[in-house]
């Protein structure tokens, strides 16, 4: 792969994590464009960049995993504060993707839940 084919694909995932971090303001909007973005530029990337739409994928299917149960549980008065905790879930999980994305790394750990 080309070298401006790398700058490519990490624009692209740079957008990304763009997309998921405007998320809650767009209604997850910007998730479900970030998601489809993501399994459509997986395959033809480099594999540090690969690793990257590999994690924003799992972070969009485990988000909504997780908001999902919130929003269950907002009827026991729990869900809210769920909620609080996905998104400080999906801020750190952008943040650390993004700042190992532009120091050219994968990222730490792909099939974390977590972080």
């Amino acid at each position: 792969m080309a070298e401006g084919d790398s700058n490519e694909a990490a624009k692209a995932a740079k957008f990304v994590y763009v997309l998921y971090l405007i998320s809650p303001l767009t209604g997850g909007l910007g998730s479900l464009i970030g998601v489809v973005i993501a399994y459509v530029n997986r395959a033809d990337s480099p594999a540090w960049v690969r690793d990257h739409f590999t994690y924003q994928i799992r972070t969009f299917w485990i988000g909504f995993l997780f908001a999902v149960v919130a929003s269950v549980l907002m009827a026991a008065m729990i869900g809210y504060l769920l909620w609080l905790a996905v998104l400080v879930w999906l801020i750190t999980r952008c943040v650390k993707g993004y700042q190992r994305l532009g120091r050219g790394e994968s990222p730490a750990d792909v099939e974390t839940w977590l972080f």
